[in-house]
């Protein structure tokens, strides 16, 4: 009867231990989905970019971590029709004056905190790596069952992609790009 007692007591403590431990959860990347939006003064671009991998990092049902790996080479404009422009602008992205993607073929981010900020939501700031540089970033990311979205802002210039920017070129008038573009982030798990 001891011994009953003994493995039931040692049973249980294992299964808490178990629940409580953190469990990644893997990013689907065929399911998962970023578009982005750039601006400049005469109008904007928009298009998508694949994510390469990823992982989001739970504790129970409440979000603790994760990271994101993106591939910078799937870089794709969708306003702009083949023939007509669509080439021309996603090789330029992919060129140094942009994302030099033959030199660094991957974005990252990683979270360093994240806080609850209501049912489902949470704020997370994490460091953001685009070419050599990275930098932290907050946002807010809404997650679902087996889902998680958020809409930010990145400032190109803070990672060394200053084409176009009229913080950097005074002169460039109503060629200017404006220096924040926008990425809408659909995770799939």
């Amino acid at each position: 009867m001891k011994n009953l007692k003994t493995i039931a007591i040692a049973l249980t403590v294992a299964l808490t231990t178990l629940t409580a431990t953190a469990q990644d959860k893997k990013i689907n990347t065929s399911k998962s989905k970023i578009s982005w939006v750039g601006e400049k003064v005469t109008g904007k671009h928009e298009g998508t970019i694949n994510v390469k991998d990823g992982v989001l990092t739970f504790k129970g049902d409440k979000l603790t971590g994760g990271n994101i790996t993106v591939d910078m080479n799937s870089i794709q404009c969708t306003d702009l029709k083949a023939g007509e422009g669509k080439e021309k602008l996603e090789g330029h992205l992919k060129a140094d004056d942009f994302f030099g993607t033959d030199k660094y073929p991957t974005a990252k981010i990683v979270f360093k905190s994240v806080k609850a900020k209501s049912a489902g939501v949470y704020t997370v700031t994490g460091d953001l790596t685009i070419k050599k540089t990275t930098k932290p970033v907050t946002f807010d990311l809404t997650v679902g069952k087996n889902s998680a979205t958020t809409t930010l802002k990145v400032d190109r210039t803070k990672y060394d992609i200053v084409y176009g920017s009229k913080s950097f070129f005074d002169s460039i008038g109503d060629k200017a790009i404006y220096d924040e573009f926008t990425l809408n982030v659909n995770l799939a798990f």
